[in-house]
């Protein structure tokens, strides 16, 4: 079994890639995963969607061929030329997507180092296709491992104070355009998923009013009672009359087409900051003197001085990777050779008794022997088999005891795919 994780993300792919594959929503995802775990050689599979990257997470028997298959499948479902695909996909295999997840659920694979949504994120991409059907106990495994690491990077390093997400950086970066304060100013944000929230959120710290839009109004009720006064909500009926009112935006919606409009913008004079926090994008193309876009991609420039601030904290966080990445496949081979060392014993046992019943058919024995003899020969192969047993144990835990193990299986013919190795961990304690 290998892992992989095919990547499409802000370090080697454009926004406007990313616009082209991500999924608009759930239902598009199910179907996806489907089709893709339909292959023979596929187990698991399943996919992180945020604005910042887009990466299918899979366990399969062939790495190669499922590398091409996630390829062909983005190519046919999202309208984009396999070989374009080919040149701006990342890909990781076996102890390099591990510790590439690992990353990625630590934050530190993160536009913003340290921001506090993506764990949450992974989870729910995670559950969404447990649910489905098309991921379990090896996918499960691996991030089991993953959200660990990522509770000990937050608890050994100050890297997650004061979280700071895409939204705090729109906060501040519009906070530092209007001369350091926001204060008696109103801000428009349109969304009220977590991107929303965080926006509205930072918002009403830096000292400015919220008017919340949402194209159902009850979301947008329930997040403005959450948030308290200095909250009110808006009408999307009415969004063209805000966006010419007000001059911050901060929109984070799941709209697959963009809300926001050139037939929508009218000439004041009145210089607005706009924050698109969306992908696909929410605001249009707009060319007007008066209005200065940010984009998720412009906000990694923004970021770098955070970056900078927190690369000892990553150091150390990174360290904590490595050690996790070393523990899980230890723990992987540990429960790998237990059914291995099992499968030998049974099948020993197996042939102990077909020479006892042969030797009773054949008379070299007797009948009242039988048992006495069973024992003793029992008691020698368990006695032979100490050293050895006690010796491939001991090679699991190594880097490479997975080559050892899988020997092992070939020489003696042993089969261990259908066995649950969770009911020998307990084994691996003893000697």
């Amino acid at each position: 079994m290998h892992y992989q994780v095919v990547s499409f993300n802000y370090k080697h792919c454009s926004l406007e890639e990313r616009e082209r594959l991500a999924f608009k929503n759930d239902d598009e995802i199910r179907e996806f995963l489907q089709t893709l775990v339909a292959f023979d050689f596929m187990l698991e599979a399943f996919v992180i969607n945020t604005c910042n990257r887009i990466e299918v997470v899979t366990a399969s028997r062939d790495n190669f061929a499922t590398f091409h298959a996630v390829l062909g499948l983005l190519s046919r479902t999202r309208g984009v030329n396999f070989y374009e695909l080919e040149k701006s996909a990342k890909r990781y295999e076996d102890e390099e997507a591990v510790r590439h997840l690992f990353s990625v659920v630590s934050s530190l694979d993160s536009l913003v180092i340290g921001e506090a949504q993506i764990t949450g994120q992974v989870k729910q991409g995670f559950k969404l296709s447990y649910d489905n059907g098309t991921a379990g106990r090896e996918l499960n495994r691996v991030l089991s491992y993953a959200v660990k690491c990522a509770a000990e990077v937050r608890n050994a390093t100050n890297i997650s104070e004061n979280p700071i997400s895409i939204a705090s950086v729109a906060v501040a970066q519009a906070q530092d355009l209007m001369g350091g304060t926001l204060a008696g100013m109103t801000g428009v944000v349109v969304g009220t998923g977590e991107m929303g929230r965080l926006a509205a959120k930072h918002l009403l710290r830096a000292g400015a009013d919220v008017l919340l839009v949402s194209r159902t109004r009850a979301h947008a009720e329930a997040l403005a009672e959450e948030l308290g006064e200095n909250v009110r909500v808006g009408s999307m009926e009415r969004l063209e009359d805000y966006i010419n009112r007000y001059r911050l935006l901060f929109s984070a919606t799941a709209s697959p087409e963009p809300i926001i409009t050139p037939a929508m913008v009218e000439a004041k004079d009145l210089n607005r900051i706009w924050f698109d926090m969306a992908i696909p994008r929410d605001i249009a193309e707009i060319c007007e003197a008066d209005i200065r876009i940010f984009r998720i991609d412009d906000l990694q420039a923004i970021s770098k001085n955070n970056h900078a601030l927190r690369q000892e904290q990553a150091l150390r966080a990174s360290e904590i990777v490595e050690r996790y990445v070393e523990e899980f496949y230890r723990w992987l081979q540990a429960l790998s050779i237990e059914p291995v060392i099992r499968q030998m014993r049974l099948e020993i046992e197996a042939v102990i008794d077909e020479e006892i019943a042969r030797a009773l058919r054949k008379g070299y024995i007797p009948a009242e022997s039988a048992e006495n003899v069973r024992h003793l020969v029992a008691q020698s192969f368990d006695k032979y088999l100490h050293r050895p047993t006690k010796n491939l144990r001991g090679i699991s835990k190594e880097s490479d005891g997975s080559r050892a193990i899988e020997a092992i299986k070939t020489i003696f013919e042993i089969d261990t795919s259908d066995v649950d190795p969770k009911q020998y961990k307990n084994q691996s304690k003893e000697s």
